[in-house]
């Protein structure tokens, strides 16, 4: 497994991503969107998720596929990023044909980030202008850090960001993932310096500093997000996607396994004041040829690529005025740089 020539989630054939973010808001709207739509389903595994359109994605619901799906800051506010998406999708014709209709489908999830020191007195919710924003700008390539629904996303001890990585398998198949990581959970080890993802880095893709040569870590666990917020200002939220024709059993069960990557990356996680959510999508562009085999690499490689994903949301996150936490990349450790 290499990464792809990006090692970004759109290294999967058939995607595009796209941000838009407001600074004084402190918050924005990540959406990925398939050229053509993708079979989705979902897996949660913390115990403050929110959502949009979430159920239609179980394997017993007659939804075959999605046409786009939205990660955004804003707790319940920023499930309307989905309603701006779905209006510019109408524009483009996009959506399920039901008669002379078209209907898009938009599933999302949110994470908490209304007490990071953003202006949050608004008079109407600027989620809709955001997610319709993020539409427009998405592409193959975009911005990681502070962009999208990583803009006003915080760590345990650092702030977090939007991440995403990607792996080519032996075979041909492309897996890539997108995370808006903001864990009440940290993902460094304490002291700031070194990443819980590093021994999957490849390429020094967030700082080539290697695993924390200290031993008997993790009994301890700071966290200056949960002193100073309350308790449910958390969650990381994120996608999977492959280039691999996937049922919607199939992409629950890469959903489930890619949960392993938030787990190698954030310490702690799952846990009952984080929403952690993955979405797995497939662009259905690759036939599957052993299915048992294929499937077991796909869901390890989106295990991987979340990890990575995430420690690179931090990696790449920079400091803005009015900031809560430090940034990693800021300085305020010297001895990471």
């Amino acid at each position: 497994m290499i990464p792809g020539p990006r090692n970004l989630i759109t290294d999967v054939p058939g995607l595009m991503v796209g941000n838009a973010q407001d600074d004084t808001l402190k918050s924005g709207t990540t959406v990925m969107l398939g050229e053509d739509p993708m079979t989705a389903a979902y897996c949660v595994m913390g115990g403050a998720p929110g959502t949009r359109e979430t159920d239609l994605l179980e394997p017993d619901k007659s939804v075959a596929q999605v046409d786009a799906i939205v990660l955004s800051g804003g707790s319940t506010y920023g499930l309307d990023a989905a309603s701006g998406v779905v209006a510019g999708l109408r524009n483009q014709g996009r959506g399920f044909a039901l008669h002379t209709l078209r209907i898009p489908l938009v599933p999302a999830a949110i994470l908490f980030d209304l007490l990071n020191g953003g202006d949050k007195d608004w008079t109407d919710n600027p989620y809709p202008d955001l997610g319709r924003a993020a539409l427009d700008d998405a592409g193959t390539e975009f911005s990681l850090g502070s962009v999208g629904a990583g803009t006003g996303a915080l760590t345990g001890m650092e702030k977090g960001g939007l991440g995403s990585a990607s792996l080519v398998l032996d075979s041909g198949i492309t897996v890539g993932a997108l995370i808006a990581a903001n864990p009440v959970g940290s993902v460094t080890t304490p002291g700031g310096r070194y990443f819980w993802a590093a021994p999957f880095e490849i390429d020094g893709e967030f700082g080539g500093l290697g695993p924390d040569p200290r031993s008997g870590l993790g009994r301890n666990i700071e966290s200056r997000k949960l002193a100073a917020f309350e308790q449910r200002a958390n969650t990381t939220i994120g996608i999977v996607a492959t280039d691999v024709d996937l049922t919607k059993s199939q992409a629950k069960r890469v959903a489930t396994v890619a949960h392993d990557g938030l787990a190698r990356a954030i310490l702690p996680s799952h846990l009952p004041n984080d929403g952690d959510l993955v979405f797995a999508a497939s662009t259905n562009r690759r036939r599957m040829h052993a299915p048992q085999t294929d499937l077991r690499e796909i869901g390890h490689a989106a295990a991987l690529c979340v990890a990575r994903a995430t420690a690179r949301a931090i990696y790449h996150a920079r400091p803005a005025p009015g900031d809560l936490l430090p940034c990693w990349s800021a300085g305020t450790l010297p001895e990471q740089v």
